[in-house]
């Protein structure tokens, strides 16, 4: 089906059907709305690569995760990664996935953006100091960092506040009663770890009490499992526990409820970041720093990558979303 006979069918020239069908904005609303609805009653879909070509976009976007540590063993991450895929997809936007060594020599996603392979990159487990974002920065290659980071530029980014997250919850649990409070934190540097792990640290010194509790290890369900055994077999075990992952909560979980301390008055309270996976085999509310849908986080994500190649101001680009708590039944 070709631009000829939907604009013979309106009575308008191919050039404007093509305009209207490519965005152009001066093509009144109006006939844009036309040519769009004749070119769905049609089944009109237009030519990709012309399309590419012609207006010097590869339609495109690259993702940057890092390769230590996998982020692609988080189910949380997964689920986030395929709803911005799909949303892309929607606006016939591909979506590439680019592993990272940061010990490589070589970068590949600077090989993607040398060859122009792709609009622009979400950058994703930012860190406070970030060289990929340096880079990106430097080389004028559009970038949505997921995180914050230190950089002496305005760049694109969205985030959670985890600081908060973790400081609420933790607060919650000294206000019922809990002082001897452990956390298991992942031992990397990035920087929603970091920030997770600070509002434990300032919750507790903000009311006069220990970290000594405070475990950090590699974001595994055996790690949590096992920092939780060790824990518990302490002269003077922890009496509530806050992870800052969903994969340290499963293992945790499931060692408090070996030891019958996950639910009842003799229970060691425990929070779970993002709460337990959704094939988690402790079928328990647990207490939960809950973000928002996979598919709410999918859709601002797209939407923000979007607007960065249509070359929307970056200080219009950056977005704070806030946690919720929920109690559960293990706090």
């Amino acid at each position: 089906m070709s631009l000829k006979a939907i604009a013979k069918q309106l009575g308008i020239s191919v050039t404007t059907v093509s305009r209207a069908l490519n965005g152009y904005d001066d093509v009144s609303a109006e006939t844009r709305a036309r040519v769009q609805a004749e070119a769905d009653r049609r089944g009109y879909r237009p030519n990709t690569l012309a399309r590419r070509l012609k207006m010097g976009k590869i339609d495109a976007v690259g993702l940057v995760f890092p390769v230590h540590p996998v982020p692609l063993n988080n189910s949380v991450f997964m689920e986030m990664v395929g709803e911005i895929s799909r949303e892309l997809a929607s606006h016939d936007i591909d979506l590439l996935l680019i592993a990272d060594d940061d010990l490589a020599d070589k970068h590949s996603y600077l090989r993607m953006i040398q060859s122009r392979r792709v609009d622009a990159l979400i950058v994703a487990h930012t860190l406070d100091n970030d060289a990929r974002l340096e880079q990106l920065q430097a080389a004028g290659f559009p970038f949505l960092a997921l995180g914050r980071s230190q950089l002496a530029k305005p760049y694109a980014w969205f985030d959670f506040d985890n600081y908060a997250g973790t400081y609420r919850a933790t607060r919650f649990l000294i206000d019922h009663g809990y002082q001897r409070i452990a956390m298991l934190s992942e031992n990397n540097s990035q920087a929603f770890i970091a920030q997770r792990r600070q509002g434990y640290l300032d919750a507790l010194r903000d009311s006069g009490l220990s970290d000594e509790w405070l475990r950090t290890l590699s974001p595994s369900r055996r790690a949590g499992y096992q920092a939780v055994e060790a824990l518990l077999a302490l002269p003077q075990p922890p009496q509530a526990i806050v992870t800052d992952c969903n994969t340290h909560g499963d293992g945790a979980a499931m060692a408090l409820l070996k030891h019958g301390k996950l639910l009842g008055e003799n229970r060691v309270a425990l929070v779970v970041y993002d709460g337990l996976p959704d094939d988690s085999i402790v079928d328990v509310d647990v207490a939960a720093v809950v973000q928002a849908t996979r598919e709410a986080v999918g859709k601002q994500i797209a939407d923000m990558v979007r607007q960065l190649i249509a070359g929307e101001p970056l200080t219009d680009l950056q977005v704070l979303w806030q946690t919720e708590f929920r109690p559960g039944v293990t706090a």
